[in-house]
């Protein structure tokens, strides 16, 4: 696997090893090895799109793109019109959109887009389960500016079920 500088990659405790390109799945067919990227519209998430694409150009991978959101919670007072918002349309644009910026027309044929009602952190540990590759930005809308790592890659890094890199902005 080709690591820029700036990449911090990071193995699971208890990641499967697999050996070249295929593996044949239970049906006895040739199954295509995955790459998962999280996107959230930051330009650290952009970044971590443009390496995982490169790298599944690389390895052969089929890509698929995941945004996780939630309701926000509340409590004791919500904002007016809260209503009027559709949370998940909102995530599916915002995915859309990344996708426009950063592959413009030429997107991979073996890419796919998912947009998860859950928790991001969650959603992109679920869909690391057997996926090659989890790749993250090491920090998106937090809070925190200063910080390493942001608490969807931090999560991340501790629970995926595969490898995991994490991108430097």
């Amino acid at each position: 696997m080709l690591v820029p500088a700036g990449t911090i990659v990071v193995p699971p405790r208890l990641a499967p090893l697999r050996s070249g390109r295929r593996t044949v799945s239970e049906s006895g067919g040739e199954e295509r090895h995955r790459i998962v990227v999280g996107v959230d519209g930051s330009e650290g998430s952009k970044t971590a799109l443009r390496w995982a694409v490169r790298q599944a150009g690389f390895t052969g991978a089929a890509l698929e793109a995941v945004i996780g959101w939630q309701y926000p919670a509340f409590f004791g007072w919500a904002p007016v019109g809260i209503d009027d918002v559709d949370f998940g349309q909102v995530a599916a644009q915002t995915l859309t959109e990344t996708l426009d910026e950063v592959l413009g027309p030429d997107r991979p044929d073996s890419l796919l887009a998912r947009v998860v009602a859950e928790h991001p952190a969650q959603a992109l540990v679920e869909a690391s389960k057997d996926a090659e590759l989890l790749v993250v930005g090491s920090r998106g809308y937090g809070g925190f500016a200063d910080a390493l790592l942001g608490s969807v890659s931090t999560y991340c890094v501790h629970h995926a079920h595969c490898p995991v890199t994490v991108i430097r902005h």
